[in-house]
């Protein structure tokens, strides 16, 4: 056992005798030791519940002749640090929390492992430390929050809806009493946001790349279901620990080419742009973010979950869940169903005994939404290494959209001309200096996209930024511009009432300015001096790749 160097021979008496102190017996420090990421606490949502997830774990750690041992990780709410200071720090703990569990694995040397996160960064952060450790390892999430309802109306509603009153109640289209109904109902349960947001994404795509157990991406955080899957995750480790069976097995190419389209199929955040390079940089995999257009000209895209549409999470598992989406997926030979997963069966045989129980949600293969996935990658002059954008979220009339340039600095300038009716129908704002090292920490804005679509202009004005915009995020937002403003990308040189063509479809974002233009502008250049330059932030930002390459430290 890999837990025996800590624990086997009489040299090791000291280190018994610490865990006796725990109070773990002879038998429990004998048999394999089990760690449980447990990312628990009291300022998440979607994380407010999860000790009750591991305790599930725990129980089925314990019954298939495990001992379980639990530690804890950071988190980030996202909806919650949106739109001060605090966004700036949400991705750079990916690597932060990734990086505490290398420190907590190698320190003391668990036989496997269990990870329980739920949330936008925890997700990939674990993924990314399973691969890194490749010592057998199944996640288990917390599961979604339910979509909430409005006193009288049978309409669901979730966080973006209260994002979007922000912008209409400023607009004068909503009273203070709409608002605060929608803030009093938006999120009435525990869970992951309850649209096809990035905590949602990523436990969905946790799933399809066979490291999460079928249904570990939509079950409620409130069914009793979910403290099932948790028992069922606490006796699949012991089978994979048993097999010797590790991350590395099962995060293969073949295996994050079926996330990728299953990603296409769902209409997920563009967040994955980001987190799947990542995770797959991990497990020495490459993965280009151009690689999504082709995978999305052969995926066609079978659900319409919100932000893009009315389903919510709780509709998508009530539908099959992902493994119905991977049957639908699979009827075109669209997935590889050879890949292991962490059940201990192919990913095939799990497709084998999916059903789609609603053809609403789950659009059938050969009638559905549109013949090419959900995400885009766009480049040209403006991006050079790449923009993202959640295509199926935005109106067909915004997929092609020439308009000025509006320029800002940061997401505080932009908030408050929108708040105070300064843009316009037609315009295409950019807000620079946001990304990874510009911001630093590559902020994520749904406040600036929900004002723009609260006051009824989703379908006229479009975004643009080195940063990144939210997985509730709807129309034309296109985000993770690389280069970014402060490695001088072209966005450092936009200027106001500059000429910008979008074509979603194809592909291009252009910048129409000429380069001896562009190359004048350049000349004594420098960039915006980042707003912090100390502690871990400012160390991130100086380690910290493009967001073309998942924003990894460099190597």
């Amino acid at each position: 056992m890999r837990s025996d160097q800590m624990k086997t021979g009489s040299d090791r008496a000291p280190h018994r005798s610490l865990m006796k102190a725990l109070g773990l017996t002879d038998r429990e420090i004998a048999s394999p030791l089990i760690g449980v990421v447990n990312s628990a606490n009291g300022i998440i949502p979607g994380h407010v519940h999860v000790n009750r997830i591991v305790d599930a774990v725990k129980a089925g750690i314990r019954s298939a002749g495990g001992t379980p041992i639990e530690f804890s990780v950071i988190g980030v709410c996202d909806g919650i640090a949106m739109g001060h200071k605090g966004m700036k720090y949400s991705l750079a703990s990916r690597e932060l929390i990734a990086d505490s569990i290398e420190i907590m694995v190698t320190a003391h040397p668990f036989d496997a492992l269990v990870m329980v996160p739920n949330c936008d960064k925890i997700v990939p952060a674990m993924l990314m430390a399973a691969a890194r450790m490749n010592i057998p390892t199944v996640v288990v999430s917390g599961g979604a929050m339910l979509a909430g309802r409005l006193p009288g109306t049978k309409k669901a509603i979730d966080l973006t809806h209260v994002f979007e009153a922000v912008g209409a109640h400023a607009a004068g289209k909503m009273s203070d009493a709409e608002l605060l109904a929608c803030e009093d109902n938006a999120c009435p349960t525990c869970g992951s946001c309850s649209g096809m947001f990035t905590a949602n994404s990523m436990n969905c795509l946790t799933e399809a790349l066979g490291m999460g157990l079928p249904g570990n991406g939509t079950i409620p955080a409130v069914y009793a279901d979910r403290d099932r899957l948790a028992k069922e995750a606490g006796y699949a480790v012991m089978e994979l620990y048993k097999k010797n069976i590790r991350p590395l097995d099962i995060m293969t190419p073949r295996a994050f080419e079926n996330a990728l389209t299953v990603d296409m199929a769902l209409g997920c955040s563009t967040n994955s742009m980001l987190h799947l390079p990542a995770i797959a940089h991990e497990a020495k995999v490459h993965l280009d973010i151009a690689m999504a257009n082709e995978v999305s000209k052969r995926t066609p895209n079978l659900c319409h979950l919100a932000p893009a549409g009315e389903h919510h999470i709780e509709d998508l598992f009530h539908a099959g869940g992902v493994m119905a989406v991977m049957l639908e997926l699979h009827k075109k030979h669209l997935i590889h169903t050879d890949v292991l997963t962490v059940s201990g069966k192919t990913m095939g045989a799990q497709i084998a005994v999916a059903v789609n129980r609603d053809p609403e949600v789950i659009r059938p293969i050969d009638k559905p939404y549109s013949l090419t996935g959900g995400i885009a990658v766009l480049k040209g002059n403006l991006a050079p290494h790449g923009a993202v954008v959640k295509r199926s979220a935005v109106a067909p009339e915004m997929l092609k959209h020439r308009g000025p340039a509006r320029v800002f600095e940061s997401e505080e300038e932009v908030s408050l001309a929108i708040m105070r009716g300064q843009i316009r129908k037609g315009d295409v704002v950019v807000i620079r200096y946001e990304g990874p090292k510009g911001g630093p920490g590559m902020r994520e804005m749904l406040g600036p996209t929900s004002a723009i679509a609260g006051m009824g202009m989703d379908k006229d004005v479009a975004l643009i930024t080195d940063g990144r915009f939210s997985g509730a995020t709807r129309g034309a937002s296109i985000g993770h511009v690389s280069p970014e403003a402060a490695e001088g990308g072209p966005i450092a040189f936009v200027q106001e009432g500059d000429l910008i063509d979008i074509d979603i479809d194809g592909g291009l974002l252009t910048l129409l300015v000429d380069e001896a233009e562009l190359a004048r502008r350049r000349q004594g250049w420098q960039p915006k001096a980042p707003e912090i330059t100390t502690g871990y932030l400012g160390r991130y930002a100086r380690q910290v790749t493009s967001a073309s390459t998942g924003a990894v430290f460099a190597d």
